[in-house]
């Protein structure tokens, strides 16, 4: 199973900007499609944006234009740039890797994003 820490959240002002890092061990990163999700009080766990191990990328409709998902093999890492923060994306952001040879879906333990009006 793939162990994840999540760094990078805080408190940010609406307009800012915030870049989330996700750092994986246990298992061979480049094999592992890394996703990001959020999870906002009272409200479901949603996929934020998704890089597969070719680098394609997909995002949610609420982040598209605004967030980006990039990942760095050499340093098994994956970062969601973050760019013109609203209130509503306020949240929980958990790293998810999930390995296509083992077929295991590892969470990491979620670094808390909050945007001030």
């Amino acid at each position: 199973q793939v162990q994840l820490v999540e760094s990078g959240g805080g408190l940010v002002q609406a307009g800012g900007s915030l870049r989330l890092s996700c750092t994986a061990s246990g298992s061979i990163f480049s094999f592992n499609a890394m996703f990001w999700y959020r999870q906002a009080p009272g409200k479901q766990r949603e996929l934020v944006a998704k890089i597969g191990t070719g680098g394609s990328t997909n995002y949610a409709d609420s982040v598209k234009g605004r967030f980006t998902i990039s990942r760095d093999n050499a340093k098994n890492t994956v970062y969601l740039q973050m760019n013109n923060l609203i209130p509503e994306d306020t949240a929980v952001y958990y790293c998810n890797a999930y390995d296509i040879l083992s077929k295991i879906y590892s969470s990491g333990q979620g670094t808390q994003v909050t945007v001030s009006s």
